[in-house]
């Protein structure tokens, strides 16, 4: 099988989102082959270069997200015209304008009254078939023509509240994130040579990673299948709570209206967890295409940490993660306040590098926090003093690698506010240790009741956990044993390698073979398909050719016309 893996900020790169499990999937699948198909966020990411690839990875194709290329199209009167109502339309359908009043939506709609689903996949097409048409629309979507056009959606008879009074700024704001958001469109992989000739398209994100893969259907008919382990729209939602309304509001009408049309195009949608489940659920994801499958983490090097739990300081909390504001350390540390009043020879080890600078400016603020919760506690005047809370890296001397950070502690914490799949948890749970989490995203999904859950915001319920489990070491011998079965139950790699193996051949036994036998009055051949050509294997070492329409590389060639049977001699008879 020939899969197309489509990212965005992640693999093939050292650094980004979702590295870790797409690496994984494909070392995991080795009969299979991968084509890579990859959109970067940042010219950083591009110099720190790409991990190690396996050698069924048989080509990596990538373009940037963070750079404008100019195409150097000019689009001529015609072109103008589609441009303005492929692209009109799209705004007036974040826009929330009525069919028919945006100024073009008659050419597309074709008089018929379409739902607004309809119409936003109607523009989307019509985009990319002019990008087509004209090698790209890099300059149309950055130019003025593409601003103004929006702008006349938000003014025009309906529009929602929050778009008519956009101003010319979140115009322009708007403008350019669509622009980035589109660039997929001019791009030169949907040709048959490219995704057109994989067997199955597989986006490992939602979000722009997806539209290369609705791209291929469209243009090829290659079945799409998409993973998300957080949905955008909830993504948006969480990370622009400054934005001004107008922009909050289109940009996430399109996150929205994006993540509807890959769901109802695609052949299966996996989510990582129930809680992310219920989000695509929210954006129009049928039930019966959605799978769960949960991240597949190795768990060898967590192992002998599990099969040694009392190797932890029986006083010492441990928090594992990376330093922003959403993981609301300060919480933390104040319910650490009120451990220490009852378990006066508690320490806490908070270990992790801060995520940005954002994230610097955070840990700064916890250290000066820490500092005047916890004074230097001191023997003597002369001598020097120890605060009970550390804040430390993974790496160093004292913690090699991950698992030396969960060794070090007989309960893991985690104090969230916002959260995904808890990575460090279900990391802590691999090492047998009992936690206290707060109960935020799938938090409470991922425990399983082999862990103590408190609400998020309260340090004192916080701390009455965490001293609840101080005080009882039997108590947390048995949620470790429990945390750590559960974990390697269903938090590994191989459970998640052989999940999507089996959604592959799922896919791929139901997509039609697209190659087309002909008759001798030029009409389709029944049966001219043998039926093993529906198995998912390939059949010979020799490169695959290429189908007339795309799709399998066993399903090659172009369409060819039935022999008619040569008369046996009379006498043969």
């Amino acid at each position: 099988m020939r899969i197309g893996l489509l990212t965005e900020g992640g693999y093939p790169y050292v650094s980004g989102d979702a590295r870790l499990w797409c690496d994984r999937l494909v070392h995991g699948l080795a009969q299979h082959e991968f084509d890579v198909y990859a959109l970067s966020r940042s010219e950083h990411q591009e110099d720190d270069g790409w991990i190690p690839l396996p050698p069924n990875v048989r080509r990596v194709r990538t373009a940037p997200l963070w750079m404008a290329e100019d195409d150097e199209v000019v689009l001529g009167r015609r072109a103008r015209r589609r441009f303005t109502e492929c692209f009109g339309e799209l705004a007036a359908v974040l826009c929330g304008v009525p069919e028919g009043r945006s100024g073009g939506a008659r050419s597309l709609s074709e008089g018929a009254s379409a739902s607004e689903a309809d119409r936003f996949a109607n523009a989307l097409y019509g985009l990319a078939e002019l990008a087509r048409d004209e090698g790209g629309l890099a300059g149309a979507l950055r130019s003025e023509a593409a601003v103004r056009t929006l702008e006349r959606a938000c003014r025009a008879p309906g529009a929602h509240r929050a778009a008519r009074e956009a101003r010319v700024p979140d115009l322009l704001a708007v403008a350019a994130h669509l622009e980035r958001a589109l660039r997929p469109l001019s791009l030169d992989w949907y040709e048959h040579d490219g995704l057109g000739a994989v067997d199955l398209c597989h986006a490992a994100s939602g979000g722009t990673a997806v539209l290369p893969g609705l791209l291929a259907r469209h243009f090829t008919g290659v079945p799409l299948m998409v993973t998300e382990y957080g949905v955008r729209l909830r993504t948006h939602y969480l990370t622009t709570p400054d934005a001004p309304p107008a922009v909050r509001s289109l940009l996430a009408a399109f996150q929205g209206r994006l993540a509807a049309e890959a769901y109802g195009r695609a052949e299966v949608v996996t989510a990582g967890n129930t809680h992310t489940r219920r989000w695509q659920e929210r954006c129009g994801a049928d039930r019966e295409k959605l799978r769960t499958v949960y991240p597949g983490m190795d768990a060898r090097p967590f192992a002998e940490v599990g099969d040694s739990p009392d190797c932890a300081a029986p006083d010492t909390l441990v928090w594992v993660g990376r330093v922003e504001p959403a993981k609301d350390l300060v919480s933390l540390l104040h319910a650490f306040a009120e451990v220490r009043k009852r378990q006066p020879k508690t320490r806490l080890r908070i270990v992790g590098a801060p995520a940005g600078p954002e994230g610097a400016a955070y840990l700064g603020h916890c250290r000066t926090l820490a500092a005047q919760l916890f004074p230097d506690e001191a023997a003597g005047p002369h001598a020097a003093g120890d605060n009970p809370v550390s804040f430390e890296e993974i790496g160093g001397s004292d913690l090699p690698v991950a698992a030396d950070a969960y060794a070090s502690g007989a309960v893991t914490v985690l104090s969230s506010v916002v959260e995904g799949f808890p990575v460090g948890l279900a990391e802590a749970m691999l090492c047998g240790r009992a936690t206290v989490s707060t109960d935020v995203g799938a938090v409470v999904e991922v425990i399983g009741g082999t862990g103590l859950v408190v609400p998020p915001r309260n340090p004192r319920a916080l701390a009455e956990a965490c001293v609840a489990l101080l005080r009882d070491p039997e108590r947390r011998a048995r949620l470790g044993a429990a945390a750590r079965a559960r974990a390697l139950e269903l938090f590994t790699v191989e459970q998640n390698i052989e999940a999507f193996h089996g959604i592959y051949l799922e896919i791929v036994s139901r997509a039609p073979v697209r190659r087309v036998v002909l008759d001798g009055a030029g009409e389709p051949l029944p049966f001219s398909v043998p039926a093993e050509a529906h198995v998912p294997v390939r059949w010979s070492a020799a490169s695959p050719r290429l189908a007339a329409r795309g799709g399998p590389g066993w399903a090659a060639g172009r369409p060819v016309r039935a022999t008619t049977p040569v008369p046996a001699p009379e006498g043969a008879r």
